[in-house]
């Protein structure tokens, strides 16, 4: 069982009460606790010694990247993050340097974006790191954008470069927070999604509600500099164009507008984020399904990018 076939077993009779706007199925639970205009964001995430990080990594990008993978759910909302609990788990014979470390890069990060660390927990794990992060944050009620709204016609577009994350893009991405944030102010988001485990999974999460589809341009997909250099230097490495679509830990957002917002957004966005790359990808069709169009046609996308488990 993975972890895409997991999910609806573990959650199909949640208990739930009056304030939940969104639970399960969306980049962060949304809580309406009677805040004037506001919504509350509440996100959990983990990394894991030998899956997200390992050994040799550097233990202040360790800390960085525990934080940084919350902060992107929070940025997928439109949301703003105040506070987080950390809880790490470690085992018996740990280093107090390296541990100190991984609190260094998590402060550090939370401090850039005015979060607070108000507490958490320590446990003991055996043989390896454990750091799980509870992060809430706020949203304007009618800016919160969810991963499910987009309609036939909506233009999809893609922050930054896709692909070969883990040559180190995967420690070092910044969450997007103000540029989603600008995004909900200026235009009116249909959907969104922060890119973590790859375009193929992540974009079908857009999709599955209202049963729709989506068709991409297949030379409009923005490659990495480091997903086409793996793939020149590794034999077994995964064509640039597949690395894109399915190798996960981007960070970036996915997002689909009304189609007359397309170029407005393009223009408006060169001018605020010159050095944050967007790309038009394609377009959501009534008929579900994705496929990649080129030259000679349209072919089907790869099912599914990185799947815990599997």
């Amino acid at each position: 069982m993975n972890e895409l076939e997991l999910i609806p077993l573990l959650t199909r009779n949640l208990p739930t009460n009056d304030s939940v706007v969104t639970g399960v199925g969306d980049d962060c639970a949304v809580l309406d606790l009677g805040i004037p205009e506001r919504l509350l964001l509440f996100k959990t995430d983990a990394v894991v010694e030998g899956t997200h990080f390992t050994c040799a990594t550097p233990p202040e990008k360790i800390g960085r990247k525990a934080i940084a993978r919350c902060l992107s759910d929070i940025a997928a909302m439109a949301g703003q993050p105040t506070a987080a609990l950390v809880t790490i788990a470690l085992p018996k014979e740990f280093d107090p340097e390296f541990v100190k470390g991984i609190y260094a890069g998590l402060n550090a990060l939370a401090q850039l974006f005015g979060v607070a660390i108000v507490g958490g927990e320590t446990t003991t794990n055996p043989e390896r790191i454990l750091i799980s992060i509870a992060l809430l944050g706020t949203v304007a009620k009618e800016k919160c954008i969810h991963r499910h709204g987009s309609k036939p016609g909506d233009a999809i577009f893609v922050t930054g470069h896709l692909g070969g994350s883990i040559d180190g893009h995967h420690l070092d991405f910044k969450p997007r927070l103000a540029e989603a944030r600008w995004l909900a102010d200026h235009f009116t988001p249909t959907s969104m999604i922060d890119l973590s485990d790859g375009l193929a999974g992540d974009l079908r999460h857009l999709l599955a509600r209202d049963a729709l589809g989506a068709e991409l341009l297949k030379r409009a997909i923005p490659i990495s500099h480091a997903a086409k250099v793996q793939a020149k230097a590794e034999s077994a490495a995964k064509p640039p164009l597949l690395a894109a679509l399915t190798d996960g830990e981007d960070f970036e957002l996915l997002f689909t507008v009304p189609s007359r917002d397309a170029v407005p957004l393009l223009d408006g966005w060169k001018l605020q984020f010159p050095e944050v790359k967007l790309s038009c990808i394609g377009k959501i069709t009534a008929t579900p399904g994705v496929k990649l169009r080129d030259k000679d046609g349209f072919k089907p996308m790869p099912d599914h990018g990185y799947v815990h488990f599997a």
